[in-house]
Formats: C-alpha cells, structure tokens, sequence
C-alpha cells in the first residue's frame, strides 16, 4: 500500500461521486472565527455541498485566514450572506429543505440516530454560543454529538465534519464510474 499523489490521485478523485438523492447546505449563524468559517468551506467543498448561506456575525471572505484555512474553496462554494438566519432558514424551507441543527438541546437527537431529509440544511452556531434560542426554533429538528470525556462539545468545525459525512453515509455513494 503506498500514498496516491499527483495523476493517480487525480484518477481516484474521478471515481468518486456525491450520492445523487442528497442536496446538503450549510448555514453558518454567527460563526465569528475565520479559522472555522475556512475549515466549514474546506468541508463544504469535500462533501460535495455547493451552497453555503453565511448568517448574523459569521465572518465572510474575503478574508485572509478563510482564504488559508479553507485553501481557496470559498471561490468554489457558492455561498451568500443573509443577515437572519431564521429568514434564510424559511426561504430554504420554501426551497424544500429540511433544517437541523447541530446543537445538544432539548428534544435532540444523536447524529447517528436521525433520518436526514434528503433537501438538508445543516445548522450551526456561534463557537462559544451555539445556536440560538430564535435560529433553533426555526429548526425542523436537531441532533447532538455524544461527549464521553468531560468537555460539553467538540469545535464547532469538527462537529460539522463529522455529522457532514454520516449524512454522506446514509445516502451512500453512487458506484465508481468507469
């Protein structure tokens, strides 16, 4: 077993395909840091999402740490800025998603235990904050990561990486073409 670089990993990268039933946004609300606002477009770009709605106080590009951090993929993930995230949350509901937040809150699910709807809008929040009180009422539903050690949460970017691919997971990938 060796590392693919350059052309065979370019090759590989060809055979993979985003499971066709799923249409995953992501909406930032109040994400201050650009660290986490770079990584959530990294994330977006390799799970295939081709939206992000950025929300309140989240930090937009251009900015030199999203810019680093993401490497780039804010110029490849359409993305857009509403100033409420509630607002956007019902415009995307008029659109036919579903909206979960990635929030422990009552009523919750566990991540790993939730049917996804397949027009998804993921949800998540401030770093130190979560996601509002407002923004999770505008939620369908929410779901939580479990915390086995002492800390209440993992980062907010993390989070989002993790409940990203399980809902990959559970739409499954389409077989390799060719």
């Amino acid at each position: 077993m060796r590392q693919l670089r350059g052309k065979a990993l370019n090759q590989f990268l060809r055979t993979i395909e985003a499971p066709s039933r799923l249409d995953m946004v992501f909406v930032l609300q109040d994400m201050q840091d650009p660290i986490n606002v770079g990584s959530a477009f990294r994330i977006a770009d390799a799970a295939g999402v081709r939206r992000m709605i950025l929300t309140g106080i989240t930090t937009c590009p251009p900015h030199p740490l999203i810019k680093k951090v993401g490497r780039g993929r804010d110029r490849r993930i359409s993305w857009e800025y509403v100033e409420d995230a509630a607002t956007a949350l019902a415009d995307l509901r008029d659109e036919g998603y579903g909206a979960v937040a990635v929030e422990i809150a009552t009523d919750a699910k566990r991540f790993d235990r939730f049917d996804y709807p397949a027009k998804l809008a993921l949800v998540m929040g401030h770093e130190d904050h979560g996601v509002t009180n407002r923004t999770l009422a505008a939620c369908d539903d929410a779901v939580y990561l479990p915390m086995l050690g002492k800390g209440a949460s993992l980062n907010v970017h993390v989070s989002l990486g993790v409940v990203a691919y399980h809902v990959l997971s559970q739409f499954g990938q389409e077989p390799p073409t060719g």
